[in-house]
């Protein structure tokens, strides 16, 4: 045992490679066509070529697969119905960001009992990825791990770099050779400039560790990525889906030559954490968009089959189905009455 050397790591595990879980796992060309289709309605938005209102809605995080198809299932059908109006991609949220510890989301911890076995999760990630993209339902997700971004990243269409995450130079890096559009969120200290600044970092080239498809360790040269916007969150300080906030933050897009293309988060800090004020942030929102401001791109909604959030216990069979087990969401009726509210604003 060396003296220096990995003195705090207790085992490691190794992994099977991207190409592998990807042949496993491998996409249809119609799942491609949704993928790639998508993308490319996203990439209008941003740039204000296409004038349809993007709604990100679905679960704070993944951990119920059952409970997941039967969402996307319903999802799929309510985003065909009303694709004319609204591009609606469903949140398939698969790590998890924590102020300190907890339940790091379905890769890292897909057993929900603390034996991390993130191999599993790679592929229970990547299998659930394929069977909503299937449906002709695109994916977003928060991109926390740049080497499991390599494994999942094909199967999605809209990534986010969180609260915690925007300020950092790894995952600006990231954004910068991610194969979609990418919505920075504001600091947690309610900090725009965070998030413009690193709209203009992912639009430069950069060089970062990381892996290839066969999983050998490799320097990632990246050519940059143009299609960034923010995304507020709300801060500590209290919420910024106002008007005022939403037009000052347009305004320093413009003036860093930036795209002007901001999302709301009816959720975190702009609800106070409470999912039953998700809908009077999205009635906000709608509210510009009928004034005319469609440089207010779209929202996000953390939705679930049902209300509500539990806890993780030690007995799993006590879960409730279809209940969020991080941030508490609303239920698919009340989903569904706010979508038909935005697809009836036209």
């Amino acid at each position: 045992m060396s003296l220096v050397d990995d003195v705090r790591v207790r085992e490691m595990n190794t992994m099977p490679s991207p190409r592998a879980l990807k042949e496993k796992y491998a996409l249809t060309p119609g799942m491609m066509t949704t993928v790639y289709e998508s993308r490319q309605a996203i990439r209008r938005i941003v740039n204000g070529e296409d004038k349809r209102l993007l709604v990100v809605v679905g679960p704070c995080s993944i951990h119920d697969i059952a409970a997941t198809r039967e969402y996307a299932t319903k999802l799929a059908d309510v985003a065909a119905r009303m694709r004319d109006r609204l591009v609606v991609v469903m949140r398939v949220y698969l790590e998890k960001p924590r102020t300190t510890v907890g339940w790091r989301g379905l890769i890292n911890d897909p057993h929900l009992d603390g034996s991390f076995d993130m191999a599993a999760g790679l592929e229970v990630a990547r299998d659930i990825l394929g069977e909503v993209t299937a449906l002709g339902l695109p994916t977003a997700t928060e991109m926390l791990d740049p080497i499991s971004a390599q494994y999942t990243s094909d199967l999605v269409v809209l990534a986010a770099i969180g609260a915690r995450t925007t300020e950092s130079q790894m995952h600006r890096a990231l954004a910068s050779g991610l194969s979609m559009p990418v919505g920075f969120k504001n600091g947690t200290d309610g900090s725009v400039d965070v998030a413009v600044h690193a709209c203009i970092s992912a639009a430069a080239p950069h060089s970062f560790l990381g892996i290839t498809q066969d999983g050998q360790g490799a320097v990632v040269k990246t050519a940059g990525n143009a299609d960034g916007f923010v995304i507020l969150r709300g801060s500590r300080l209290g919420p910024n889906y106002d008007e005022q906030s939403v037009t000052k933050t347009l305004d320093v897009m413009r003036g860093s030559k930036l795209a002007p293309a901001v999302m709301i988060d009816c959720s975190h800090a702009n609800s106070g954490s409470d999912y039953t004020k998700q809908r009077a942030v999205w009635q906000a929102g709608l509210a510009m968009r009928a004034a005319g401001n469609t440089q207010m791109i779209g929202m996000m909604v953390e939705s679930n089959l049902s209300e509500g959030k539990q806890s993780i216990g030690s007995d799993l069979s006590a879960l409730t189905y279809g209940v969020s087990v991080t941030d508490a969401c609303v239920g698919w009726n009340e989903t569904v009455a706010m979508l038909e509210e935005a697809y009836n604003a036209g």
